[in-house]
């Protein structure tokens, strides 16, 4: 039962009372929830345990710790914000909801952030998810293992703990969020880059069965890294730490060293390269089947997309773009290898692109290759289920970042205004393509129609920004049909 405590709201979980805190628009969110265990001590590479039940009501005013991670390198930690909250009951989340009523079953969408798997946390205040409870879902949003802790492979753990964490934080949903006011049979689970990842693995995953019923996957395809990859990570590490590879005895190196042997690993890894990394891999008891596969026969409906320059996210801040561009044909024919494309689709794109230079070239092919071609098959498989394919185009107004990775977050959450938005955006965003992307969002959450037709395998996606698209009243959807504005939002029932 939901009630409310002095003046602050309170909800009765299964695992005891949470006090959360009023926004100013009236909704309401609860922050740093447990879901599952700490993971420390014996805990620390084991699969995720059920949180202690508490008779006394825990504040749930601030967000709880982050996961352990190593920070971004200084030139990507300028344009992308990761907080960190120190503790050791790092496996929680957060919940927006218009308001604890436990009657009203608005639908629920689940946020998993990105980071490379390495990095990121729910506490990014891009992040924030007024905005959603404002429209009328309620919006969680979840921390979990990373890096070493979440996907390093041992011979006595189990793999994938941080996708273990994700079902875990699923099955706290099932099981509370309705005293939130959402509704359990409705949930739609959405992540970028890594997030995305994520959520092609939990399409796949037999053990997240019937705990969402809508996914979102911007800028992520469905993927399982080589195990000897990720062996090797785990190896390089265990030299580092002169301890032998397992995880009783990282376990028993600290958490701290841990981190600065995977920093030290990690300076050598480049999923662009297709060099050893962090990430899932295929497991008989977690994910038995390749997940791009899995995912293509799913019978969940789908929104899936990219930025129209990801890339430049990747190479222009460390100013690979400009080493790339010296190096002229080369570039482009190592991009071509990397990207398993023929020399046709290398004469097609340059007719497509007659002003692109060698880097863009490049980072279009590597592009095809890790994102535009799988999310592509993914979309166009002959599912049972809508598949909704979009492409956000608006360049950012940081010089050089074009319509790079990660930069349609603030949109997606409609959190312009947010002063860390602009790192990647700049100054100027339009809001009114916040509007438009934020409601196609909520849309698809409600009854799985974001406002444009199901890809038919051949045509263009929907498009976000760029030439050709003009924002303000009675703008239409590429299919041709009016989108809903943030005042005119379908009901969410």
């Amino acid at each position: 039962m939901s009630a409310a405590g002095g003046d602050r709201p309170r909800v009765d979980t299964r695992y005891g009372t949470v006090e959360g805190r009023w926004g100013a628009d009236g909704s309401a969110v609860f922050r740093g929830i447990p879901y599952a265990a700490a993971p420390v001590g014996a805990r620390l590479f084991a699969a995720p345990a059920p949180p202690a039940a508490r008779d006394d009501v825990r504040d749930a005013g601030a967000f709880g710790p982050t996961a352990p991670k190593v920070p971004y390198p200084p030139t990507f930690a300028a344009l992308l914000p990761d907080p960190v909250v120190e503790g050791d009951d790092c496996l929680n989340l957060n919940v927006w909801t218009p308001a604890p009523d436990p009657g009203a079953r608005r639908p629920v969408m689940v946020w998993i952030h990105g980071g490379a798997h390495t990095r990121g946390s729910s506490a990014v205040p891009v992040y924030d998810g007024a905005a959603f409870a404002r429209d009328g879902v309620v919006l969680v949003s979840i921390n979990f293992r990373l890096g070493i802790l979440g996907y390093g492979l041992f011979p006595d753990a189990p793999a994938n703990r941080g996708l273990l964490d994700q079902i875990a934080a699923l099955e706290w949903v099932r099981d509370n969020i309705a005293a939130f006011g959402g509704d359990p049979g409705r949930v739609t689970v959405f992540g970028e880059s890594a997030g995305a990842i994520s959520v092609g693995a939990l399409l796949a995953a037999p053990r997240a069965a019937g705990l969402f019923h809508r996914a979102v996957l911007q800028s992520g395809a469905p993927e399982a890294l080589p195990r000897r990859g990720v062996r090797a990570m785990v190896r390089r590490m265990a030299a580092l730490l002169k301890v032998p590879a397992t995880a009783t005895a990282f376990a028993a190196a600290g958490t701290g060293a841990l981190l600065t042997a995977q920093a030290a690993v990690l300076r050598r890894s480049s999923p662009l390269l297709g060099t050893a990394a962090f990430g899932l891999v295929e497991d008989p008891d977690t994910l038995p089947v390749d997940p791009l596969r899995a995912a293509a026969r799913s019978r969940v409906p789908l929104l899936v997309g990219w930025t129209s320059e990801e890339y430049r996210l990747w190479l222009a801040p460390t100013g690979g773009m400009r080493t790339m561009d010296r190096l002229g044909p080369l570039t482009v024919e190592l991009a071509r290898a990397r990207s398993g494309k023929d020399r046709a689709a290398v004469r097609d794109l340059r007719a497509a692109l007659p002003d692109a230079g060698p880097a863009d070239l490049a980072g279009h092919l590597i592009t095809d290759r890790l994102l535009r071609d799988p999310l592509r098959r993914l979309a166009g498989a002959p599912r049972s289920a809508p598949s909704h394919l979009y492409e956000f185009r608006w360049p950012s107004g940081v010089p050089g970042l074009g319509a790079c990775h990660a930069l349609e977050l603030g949109f997606v959450f409609d959190t312009l205004r947010v002063p860390e938005a602009s790192w990647l955006a700049g100054p100027d965003a339009p809001q009114w393509l916040a509007d438009e992307m934020h409601a196609a969002w909520v849309a698809f959450a409600v009854d799985g129609d974001p406002g444009w037709a199901p890809w038919d395998g051949a045509g263009p996606p929907k498009a976000f920004g760029g030439p050709g698209h003009e924002g303000g009243p009675g703008r239409r959807s590429q299919a041709g049909t009016p989108l809903p504005t943030r005042r005119g939002l379908p009901s969410p029932g």
